[in-house]
């Protein structure tokens, strides 16, 4: 219902409403609320032209609710009350001191550089909560779409309206079973692999792209034997015999496994934090990007 005054109701004229109930005079209302008497009799009639009834009688001592002003009256202190814990709780994660960052990362990155961003940020502002999804790239990417992440650890820098800073850069390795022909070498050449078989990570995940474009500059498309989304999970196939694989040099010989340097120039990987520029970040996920643009996280792990 539109008001003839022009103006909607707003939170404050419901919370006026409620003070007047309870004080059952406008102007004791009006000083507790340190405003004027017109001022708050103006939000009264906006109240009751756009609710299209009269909410208090005058008597000769004050005011009272009608039957229509209680249920009103009813209906605002709830009204008022939610609004005042929706404020207090956004003020909560939107404090830079105290609030949320969501942020997501990879899984090959859950036991080293994660943890170790975290645990300098959160001796830096440990009022802060972080919310973590440990997830691969595509969904990283289909969460930023979505809003649902402020900030996400990465292997590439996304395409489109996004911030990139570098955390680190990995080595790639070729990682052979220790009973594997090669065992013995120092490194290998991507072209070497054309007879072997792979095992990997799905189509469409980060490093997936990043191995496929490797073998295709070195003209090799070797058979896939095995994908896992875990990398950890990669090298333990390897050591069973299952196959090879190109992972980060961290996961060579957690399970036996032989790492052997690859010689293409480009058999790095690069690990950097990521966020959207076309979209304001919240203040606490402002200063977890602040903290690490500015180093102070100290170095990441290699």
């Amino acid at each position: 219902m539109t008001s003839r005054y022009g103006q909607a109701v707003q939170i404050r004229d419901l919370g006026w409403l409620v003070t007047v109930a309870d004080h059952q005079h406008v102007s004791s209302a009006a000083d507790a609320l340190g405003t004027s008497q017109p001022t708050l009799s103006r939000a009264l009639a906006r109240c009751e032209a756009e609710l299209g009834a009269r909410l208090f009688e005058r008597v000769p001592d004050g005011v009272r609710l009608t039957p229509a002003g209680a249920l009103v009256v009813d209906a605002a202190r709830d009204l008022t009350s939610r609004w005042t814990q929706l404020t207090g709780s956004l003020a909560r994660v939107l404090d830079s001191g105290t609030g949320l960052v969501r942020l997501a990362f990879l899984d090959s990155m859950a036991t080293s550089l994660v943890p170790s961003l975290l645990r300098a940020f959160h001796a830096h502002a440990p009022q802060v909560r972080v919310q973590l999804r440990q997830e691969p790239g595509h969904e990283i990417a289909r969460d930023f779409g979505l809003g649902a992440v402020d900030l996400a650890v990465t292997s590439a820098a996304p395409e489109g309206p996004y911030g990139w800073h570098v955390l680190q850069q990995e080595r790639l390795v070729l990682v052979v079973p220790g009973t594997h022909a090669w065992r013995g070498r120092t490194e290998v050449a991507l072209a070497e692999l054309g007879s072997e078989e792979l095992i990997t990570t799905p189509a469409g995940f980060g490093h997936r792209q990043l191995v496929d474009g490797l073998l295709r500059q070195a003209g090799v498309a070797p058979s896939i034997s095995f994908e896992s989304q875990d990398l950890a999970t990669i090298e333990g196939l390897v050591a069973a015999g299952l196959g090879v694989a190109v992972v980060p040099e961290a996961f060579a010989g957690h399970s036996g496994t032989v790492g052997l340097r690859l010689t293409a120039a480009g058999a790095r990987r690069t690990i950097g934090l990521t966020w959207r520029t076309d979209r304001e970040l919240t203040p606490p996920a402002q200063r977890f990007l602040d903290f690490v643009v500015s180093g102070r996280a100290g170095p990441a792990p290699g």
